[in-house]
């Protein structure tokens, strides 16, 4: 556990070290500055116009940082040649995943938190703490966690056998598609048939279900909070589908063999 958390400071000194903090201080900047100066169709003022934008952006400032963080943390110690050190401590390939992922998730999740914080604040003030509801959004934190974690276990994956770039594409395209495409599947479903059919049914089924983690539009609406047997039963699901990601990232990483002469 210890060379675990090692590896995850390692992400984290490279987060800063890397200047990512300021990137972070930028994106909460036009967070705060949409929040604030935007005022579309006279809909500036209300509470609920403030956290409809407030978590559109938090999920697509978090889902940015968590592909980009995740799909570079392998491939930029075999660029360096520093996967030979680490791997050499000794650091077994199962170890050096799971520290990657805990870095790239934990790095993730504070960000993340950092930009909820600001949208608290925001609601707070143009609407007082009437404007939240704390359970829903203790709920809402989590459960947005959870995705965090299947998407940075997903571009870890990807990155095992690919360079950066091309994990973090092919990571981009199957989350876009399990966010948007994913929850429109069930129609095509009963229009499919033969082949076309069970295709459709094994990538619904394969595919992540980010769409029964997303909680906006009950924190938007002062919907309530979900029931608790509910909410564990889609946390279990997001844990047991992120340990898969990475069981399947280990498999493939345990076995790759490292050449000197693709180091930059």
């Amino acid at each position: 556990m210890t060379k675990v958390l090692c590896i995850t400071r390692i992400v984290w000194l490279d987060m800063l070290r890397r200047k990512d903090v300021y990137v972070l201080l930028i994106l909460l900047g036009a967070l705060l500055t949409a929040l604030v100066s935007l005022n579309i169709f006279g809909l500036g003022g209300l509470v609920v116009y403030v956290k409809d934008v407030g978590l559109l952006a938090t999920w697509g400032f978090g889902w940015i940082l968590a592909v980009h963080i995740a799909c570079r943390c392998l491939p930029q110690e075999e660029q360096r040649g520093t996967i030979y050190a680490l791997l050499a401590k000794p650091v077994t390939r199962l170890q050096l995943v799971v520290g990657k992922w805990l870095g790239a998730w934990s790095v993730t999740c504070a960000a993340t938190l950092a930009f909820y914080a600001l949208l608290t604040a925001m609601v707070v003030f143009q609407g007082g703490t009437a404007a939240l509801d704390g359970a829903v959004l203790i709920q809402g934190v989590l459960l947005h966690g959870a995705v965090l974690a299947i998407l940075c276990a997903l571009g870890l994956l990807f990155s095992t056998r690919m360079h950066q770039d091309a994990a973090a594409t092919l990571t981009y395209v199957l989350s876009f598609a399990a966010f948007i495409i994913l929850p429109r599947m069930p129609g095509l479903m009963a229009r499919a048939s033969g082949w076309h059919g069970t295709l459709v049914s094994i990538v619904y089924h394969l595919l992540p279900h980010f769409e029964i983690f997303d909680m906006r539009k009950r924190m938007v609406h002062d919907w309530g909070a979900v029931n608790g047997a509910t909410f564990l039963t889609v946390l279990l699901y997001g844990a047991v589908y992120t340990a898969l990601l990475l069981a399947i990232a280990w498999l493939a990483f345990r076995k790759k063999r490292f050449s000197r002469e693709n180091l930059a």
